[in-house]
């Protein structure tokens, strides 16, 4: 039975790439730039949290216990999409995990773009930059977390090549259900078979 929270957000879901090749290649439109982190814009973080994030609480400690405080870390991972008139609407972090599932992972990190962009074309150059950032930095594969209620995150997410982590039978029955509600096809087929 789902709790109220995840009737409301959705269940968490993992999803993985076994490597960091082929890359979709994803360019901007005209207009908007990629930044990557200086000191100080982890108030342009916030800013962007606080108007996409539906259902996480967006805070200061948030970014702090997320991203730790080593601005040196954050400006080789965190990148900022600046539109034309030098707002800042997108941010993605190619962090890492080197614990997981025992092995160490890139990780794609708190993707988002602000409401009122949505749809531009800004989240898979977004992705694409993320995703070559982590393999420059020397991760060949890597991971990322979502909630089921993200549907059009999820499809972008498998049009780059991410697939379900599945390993049980309840998270398999998760994405049988989410199957239906999907653009990009997927096939289960193989991770039954594991089961």
């Amino acid at each position: 039975m789902p709790t109220m929270n995840q009737a409301k957000e959705g269940i968490k879901i993992k999803m993985v790439r076994d490597n960091l090749d082929n890359i979709p290649c994803c360019r901007l439109p005209s207009g908007y730039s990629i930044r990557w982190y200086k000191k100080g814009y982890e108030k342009f973080w916030l800013d962007i949290h606080l108007k996409a994030e539906k259902y996480k609480e967006i805070t200061p400690e948030r970014f702090i216990s997320e991203f730790g405080t080593n601005t040196k870390l954050l400006a080789q991972r965190q990148c900022f999409i600046f539109g034309r008139n030098k707002n800042v609407v997108g941010t993605a972090t190619a962090w890492f995990n080197d614990n997981y599932n025992g092995q160490k992972y890139g990780r794609v990190h708190w993707v988002a773009i602000v409401p009122q962009m949505q749809g531009r074309g800004l989240a898979k150059p977004l992705m694409t930059c993320v995703c070559n950032r982590l393999r420059d930095l020397g991760h060949n594969r890597a991971y990322l977390n979502t909630l089921t209620a993200r549907i059009p995150a999820i499809n972008l997410y498998l049009k780059f090549g991410f697939v379900p982590q599945i390993s049980s039978a309840e998270e398999l029955d998760i994405w049988r259900k989410l199957q239906k509600k999907l653009k990009v096809p997927l096939d289960l087929s193989t991770f039954e078979t594991k089961l």
